[in-house]
């Protein structure tokens, strides 16, 4: 039996990587970081090394609830402790007074460094406070690089991990039925638009599934799921109930508040 039929075609990729690192791990006897990992990537990480006796793993992304998050696989004697995830929680100063800094603003600013996405972790802003969680190897250079983010130009203060600006997440759960479980008809139904409508954004690549950008509207959604759409939010695939009479799909769905 195939350990990758247990998982998704396009994951092949990172189920390998994750497989190198348990190799690797067991080979050398010693610790391995890994760059910040999605949920759905830690998931696979958990499931791939399991209850194994002899590695170890964990997750870190610098404050209770994060997100995207750092894995650390070690063998059974190793103590973990924090300083094995080497994450900085950096501050941003700017004129707050005069300019609004965004979500959007700020991830497109990083990116625009040349940064991969797994380089750095959660954007956290609250009010007017805008922190950022990112590896430590990377901390020098953005604070030298990153100059400007939209209209504010901006200076970067590292600050402690305890001083992490928690968001508070809530999800609003919706009872919803659909035709089928592909990826434009739950889209259409989650976000109440037309299935026409739904097709378009996901062959304009402006739907994503667990991060990832899916341009097949016959994509299957399984439970669990995070779905997002550009200018329509996140939702998550909480879970599917079965089919009605009508031999629709009973799905529970969130729509991220």
């Amino acid at each position: 039996m195939s350990i990758y039929q247990h998982f998704r075609p396009e994951e092949k990729e990172f189920i390998d990587q994750v497989l190198n690192w348990r190799n690797q791990v067991e080979s050398t006897y010693a610790g391995k970081l890994t760059d910040f990992l999605d949920p759905r990537e830690q998931q696979i990480v958990k499931s791939l090394i399991g209850e194994n006796a002899e590695i170890k793993y964990a997750f870190f992304g610098g404050y209770s609830g994060a997100e995207r998050k750092r894995a650390f696989l070690y063998p059974d004697y190793h103590q973990i402790e924090e300083e094995d995830f080497q994450i900085s929680l950096v501050e941003v100063e700017y004129a707050k007074k005069f300019v609004t800094i965004e979500h959007p603003q700020v991830l497109g600013s990083l990116m625009s460094l040349g940064l991969k996405r797994a380089k750095f972790g959660d954007i956290l802003i609250q009010n007017d406070v805008v922190q950022l969680i990112v590896s430590k190897e990377i901390e020098s250079y953005i604070s030298l690089q990153l100059e400007s983010i939209g209209r504010a130009s901006i200076n970067l203060k590292q600050i402690p991990l305890s001083d992490a600006k928690t968001p508070e997440e809530q999800w609003q759960e919706s009872a919803l039925t659909c035709s089928s479980l592909r990826l434009d008809a739950v889209l259409a139904a989650i976000f109440n638009i037309s299935r026409q409508k739904a097709q378009t954004f996901i062959s304009s690549k402006l739907v994503k599934v667990n991060w990832t950008v899916i341009e097949n509207p016959s994509f299957e959604c399984r439970e669990g799921d995070m779905i997002s759409a550009r200018g329509f939010g996140r939702a998550k695939m909480m879970g599917i109930e079965g089919k009605t009479k009508k031999d629709k799909w009973r799905i529970v769905a969130g729509k991220q508040k």
